[in-house]
């Protein structure tokens, strides 16, 4: 059931105080969200594989969808190992990308994308949710990396974001044939603050 939205009725002058008042509520820090995602990432390029031991950066060089999909399963992960009783990963349709156990409210989805500054949802995420799939409207965690280049060189982080959406931030493509939906710049601005830059790092 979508929830009703902490920014009804306010104009986008007050936004970004609302975000600010959200994120203070939540019980996850801004550094400890940074924290997580950073120790997520660094843990793709820890990681060993097969029995010769192949190696993210170094054997292999994943596509930023794989590279996505790893991100996006290491932060729940890590966050559930931390907090056993509090957070859990996903379990189904209808669960956030991570789950909050008593307090549902602070659950939150995660986007990850290899574009410099943007997320995207698919096609679904510009439509009314149904019963029996997740709500769109709720906390966000957004992460932009680098991806590889010829150079091979180890990617990084570009930003970590965090904040509220609303099911109706999101935009779905004109085309029909369109498959994915975006927000709008002043959703960036506004109800997505930035927690990290590799520029500050």
């Amino acid at each position: 059931m979508d929830q009703i939205s902490p920014y009804k009725d306010s104009p986008p002058t007050r936004w970004y105080q609302i975000t600010q008042s959200l994120i203070e509520e939540h019980p996850l820090t801004e550094a400890e969200l940074v924290e997580i995602v950073l120790s997520a990432w660094k843990s793709i390029f820890a990681s060993k594989f097969g029995s010769s031991g192949f190696r993210i950066g170094v054997d292999i060089f994943p596509k930023p969808q794989i590279m996505g999909f790893l991100l996006h399963e290491l932060v729940p992960l890590e966050l559930e190992t931390r907090y056993k009783e509090i957070w859990k990963k996903e379990a189904t349709k209808t669960d956030k990308d991570c789950m909050h156990l008593t307090m549902p409210k602070y659950s939150f989805e995660i986007k990850t994308s290899s574009h410099p500054t943007r997320v995207f949802g698919n096609r679904s995420y510009a439509q009314k949710a149904s019963g029996s799939r997740k709500s769109k409207d709720g906390y966000y965690l957004t992460v932009n990396f680098e991806k590889f280049d010829e150079s091979k060189r180890t990617p990084r982080i570009n930003l970590i974001r965090f904040g509220w959406l609303d099911a109706t931030d999101w935009r779905g493509q004109k085309a029909a044939t369109g498959q994915q939906s975006n927000l709008a710049p002043e959703t960036y601005q506004y109800k997505l603050k930035l927690l990290y830059t590799k520029l500050l790092s």
